[in-house]
């Protein structure tokens, strides 16, 4: 089931790649930039995780914080952050069950086959904590900067 603007976004509590619980609710108040992509380490993810960190400081002028959503845990958080000098929020959701309640986990098509995994989707979620953007099957490449765009 895919999100749509206006309504309330799915209440969440993940761990941080330093394994400290992180809440949608703790971002009341400020625009959230909460985007899931499938894996650390591979070359579109970092390509996404990459852009927005160059970013960060425009979405910050615009009082947006940025939260990147992976089933990977914390241990490969870690590694991802380092290696690629990250400096955006990665949180782990092994259980899958923050992907689900936003849509971000079904079939998809890979190399023109179908799959079930990770659907790169990004959500933007005003200060109210509703959506106001869902951004489904994105493209990792320039996908940051379209995002900033709809600010």
């Amino acid at each position: 089931m895919q999100l749509t603007p206006h309504t309330p976004a799915p209440a969440f509590t993940l761990k941080n790649a330093q394994g400290q619980s992180v809440s949608l609710k703790d971002f009341l108040g400020k625009v959230v930039v909460l985007y899931f992509y499938p894996k650390d380490n591979t070359p579109g993810c970092t390509i996404e995780a990459q852009d927005f960190t160059k970013l960060k400081s425009a979405f910050q002028a615009k009082d947006a914080v940025i939260l990147g959503v992976s089933p990977d845990d914390a241990k490969s958080h870690c590694h991802f952050i380092e290696s690629e000098k990250l400096g955006i929020e990665l949180l782990s959701d092994p259980n899958l069950e923050v992907l689900k309640a936003y849509g971000a986990y079904g079939t998809k098509n890979m190399y023109g086959k179908e799959i079930e995994g990770v659907i790169r989707s990004t959500f933007v979620i005003d200060k109210e904590g509703k959506i106001a953007h869902a951004l489904y099957n994105v493209q990792a490449k320039g996908h940051a900067q379209r995002v900033l765009s709809l600010l």
